[in-house]
């Protein structure tokens, strides 16, 4: 009996004290817990005319970025309902604006894009790069408006020789994505860095004439698009960031798809499309890109009242 009772002691001073340990441990992760959702969404835009949407109207600011009040980044702050939102992509924006003023498109100055970021930022999406390597020009050196061999290729004008300059360019550039990432973390340490890459700009062959760029020109012209995202996403995943592909949720919503169905405008923007700039995204190319944000960023907006 005295050792029954020795035993059901023991027991029981067991009970209490892991009662005791688990106590504390299980209010320590509810309050965790609970303080992880109270903390504030902060959420900063950065990057250039495909993040800015520019001249998708309505604008949000037209002369200095041409951004528009409906481009993704506000698509998704208007579903998120952020503490606080700050847009500064800016169209014409290079790597080098993130920590220097801009000149403005057409007037004014936009402050440095890195001056927005805080201590308390915990979103970050990063759309930049096609800028820095040159891309709008060199879809413009693609263009032919007669069939061939009337023109020139400009496949062939940056592969004379057997050496892809524009390869090289890309890969050259690709380690400035990891210093972008780098300072964005040192400025913001807790924010969730998305780098959100290009969408499908052409098919393959492309359309010619409708697009008027030779067949080989168009999947040279989406090969430096790929791989420009291609080394983006290297970067993002060596540096602690997350890649957001827009390109494989937007094939077979190119320039050369009719007003009904495609994201990218062509040459020859459309008012109907709402897509005022050549070879940038229209208003459903925006809108579609906001799903895709939201989930990479591992969000929902909230329920409605």
């Amino acid at each position: 009996m005295q050792k029954r009772s020795v035993r059901a002691r023991t027991v029981a001073v067991l009970a209490v004290t892991g009662l005791l340990v688990a106590g504390p441990v299980a209010a320590t992760a509810q309050a965790t817990t609970t303080q992880a959702a109270e903390t504030p969404l902060v959420y900063v835009a950065m990057g250039d005319s495909y993040a800015a949407g520019s001249l998708v109207l309505p604008a949000k600011e037209l002369f200095t970025c041409a951004r528009s009040a409906v481009n993704y980044p506000s698509l998704i702050a208007q579903q998120v309902q952020p503490a606080t939102f700050r847009d500064v992509t800016c169209g014409g924006a290079q790597t080098k604006d993130f920590a220097n003023p801009q000149p403005g498109i057409i007037s004014g100055t936009a402050a440095p894009q890195y001056d927005a970021l805080s201590a308390d930022t915990t979103l970050v999406t990063v759309g930049i790069g096609g800028n820095d390597i040159g891309l709008v020009g060199l879809a413009f050196s693609c263009v032919n408006l007669l069939p061939q061999p009337v023109g020139t290729s400009c496949k062939a004008t940056n592969t004379a020789g057997g050496v892809d300059r524009l390869a090289r360019s890309i890969d050259a550039f690709a380690p400035t994505y990891g210093t972008v990432i780098d300072e964005i973390r040192q400025r913001a340490p807790h924010a969730k860095i998305l780098m959100v890459g290009y969408p499908t700009a052409i098919k393959k062959s492309g359309c010619w004439p409708v697009v008027p760029v030779w067949a080989a020109d168009a999947d040279y012209l989406q090969a430096a698009l790929t791989r420009l995202n291609v080394r983006m996403a290297e970067q993002a995943q060596q540096h602690g960031a997350t890649y957001v592909d827009l390109a494989t949720p937007s094939i077979g919503h190119d320039m050369c798809k009719g007003v009904a169905t495609r994201w990218i405008e062509g040459l020859i923007p459309n008012v109907v499309t709402n897509g005022l700039v050549p070879l940038h995204p229209n208003a459903a190319g925006l809108r579609n890109a906001v799903p895709t944000v939201l989930a990479a960023a591992g969000l929902v907006a909230p329920a409605k009242a």
